[in-house]
């Protein structure tokens, strides 16, 4: 079965996490992406976390499946060697500032369907990172313990990540577009403007335009009943209650179903609903706790099987079943050596494991294929 963007090109001149994720994503569905740099690599070349030998983890992580070429920036021959590729492609993702010889305007030159995405920080240009994007969009001030007096920001770069996605859908419509008329596209994609559609689409802006502030509840499920709880053997487990069912079975198989219902009465409550579950979290959490406390991981597993309850055990990363999960599969990724690595999520049937390339592995190859003089101009250090 062929993959599902076989055919596709796409020229990714790209550093860091949101571009190079948005290239891989295509890239593991089959398009043939084109990772270019500039001779010696990019700023992200080495960014940890590092394997023994001082290749860069994130930077193998986040280019699996795809070429990499690498050429003189700043040399006349190696930006048109560039410019080449680019129209060649047709496709060009990017999050490359201060080069305005990658910009729409001057490779639409070269190409005048050329579809090309440019993530930048702000809508006006201006930088910014996952990071500085957090703080400026408000989720550090609501997320940790509700006696935190300071900020809490997530390890996890959610916004690079969801920028990423957004840019492979992005030059996907574009190309069905251009599939349809002929026309190509210039789309830019704000990393802040990622962040503030995200807290728009889930109500945190509403809400506070609404004159309520979202307050710090700890690990608690904000609007229901969900938290994390400790057990007699020293896990610890999130359970969360999302509809009435979820609920009553927790009940049922905790024991509490006579206690909750005689709560309830007493409080006139009705924990059927969503809000009077999150009203009363603090009541109902410590009727549940004691239970917790008293058992194994294994006894809260045996309990809760066969219920519709949500639960799950907090794990570190070393302790995930990498072997069991069929999303990864063995690759021998130059630089680190065997490891098992993520194919894409979208289960096709048919899922490719390929790890990332060398830097500048494939310098020849995809110049040559333009008809370039690839040895002159590796002589002149123009190519890498």
């Amino acid at each position: 079965m062929a993959a599902l963007l076989e055919g596709l090109r796409v020229v990714e001149i790209s550093s860091f996490v949101a571009a190079p994720l948005g290239g891989m994503t295509l890239a593991q569905l089959g398009a043939d992406v084109v990772r270019v740099d500039p001779i010696g690599g990019s700023a992200d070349l080495g960014r940890w976390p590092l394997a023994p030998s001082g290749t860069s983890l994130m930077w193998t992580g986040m280019n699996k499946g795809k070429r990499s070429v690498t050429a003189d920036f700043r040399s006349p021959e190696g930006r048109d060697a560039v410019t080449r590729l680019a129209a060649d492609a047709g496709i060009v993702l990017t999050n490359a500032v201060g080069r305005g010889w990658l910009g729409y305007e001057s490779l639409a030159g070269a190409r005048p369907d050329l579809i090309h995405l440019q993530i930048q920080g702000h809508h006006d240009g201006t930088a910014a990172v996952d990071y500085t994007v957090n703080a400026e969009i408000g989720f550090p001030l609501v997320t940790g313990p509700a006696e935190h007096a300071g900020t809490v920001s997530h390890v996890l770069p959610a916004w690079d990540v969801a920028c990423g996605l957004y840019a492979a859908v992005g030059l996907l419509a574009a190309e069905r577009r251009r599939a349809r008329t002929g026309e190509g596209a210039q789309i830019k994609l704000p990393l802040y403007d990622v962040a503030l559609a995200t807290a728009g689409n889930l109500g945190f802006l509403a809400e506070a335009q609404l004159g309520r502030e979202r307050p710090r509840i700890g690990n608690h499920l904000f609007g229901g009943f969900g938290r994390d709880f400790t057990l007699s053997d020293g896990a610890r487990v999130m359970v969360v209650a999302l509809t009435r069912r979820h609920f009553t079975d927790l009940c049922r198989a905790t024991g509490l179903t006579a206690t909750v219902t005689e709560l309830e009465r007493l409080l006139g409550a009705d924990f059927g609903t969503d809000g009077d579950r999150y009203r009363h979290r603090e009541t109902l959490a410590s009727l549940v706790e004691p239970w917790f406390a008293a058992r194994s991981l294994a006894d809260a597993e045996a309990a809760f099987a066969g219920t519709s309850v949500l639960f799950a055990p907090y794990k570190r990363f070393s302790e995930i079943d990498l072997e069991g999960a069929p999303l990864m599969g063995e690759i021998d990724q130059p630089g680190v050596g065997r490891l098992r690595a993520p194919a894409s999520p979208l289960d096709t049937g048919d899922r490719s494991h390929a790890p990332a390339p060398r830097l500048g592995e494939h310098t020849t190859d995809v110049f040559a294929a333009l008809g370039l003089d690839t040895a002159a101009l590796r002589a002149k250090g123009v190519v890498g």
